[in-house]
């Protein structure tokens, strides 16, 4: 089963990886869960985190590259989400 739910995840869109991850805590922060439960949605939840991130610095290195200067030439700074 953790295999197939890691196949999932590594699929999943960032608002899909996302949604779930807030569900995750929703329901963590609920305090309804039982134990050996709450263990196994939240390592599910850091691999949710772990994703949303790698989506977020490919999304951002992406950026990076399309952002170019007047000459052509890629700018040195970073892209900013600000």
């Amino acid at each position: 089963m953790a295999g197939k739910a890691e196949q999932s995840i590594e699929k999943m869109s960032f608002e899909e990886a996302l949604k779930e991850l807030e569900d995750i805590v929703r329901r963590l922060e609920g305090g309804d869960v039982e134990l050996e439960k709450s263990i196994e949605i939240y390592e599910r939840g850091a691999k949710l985190k772990a994703h949303c991130e790698a989506r977020l610095k490919a999304a951002e290195l992406k950026i990076e590259q399309i952002v170019q200067g007047a000459d052509g030439k890629p700018k040195t700074e970073s892209a900013s989400f600000d």
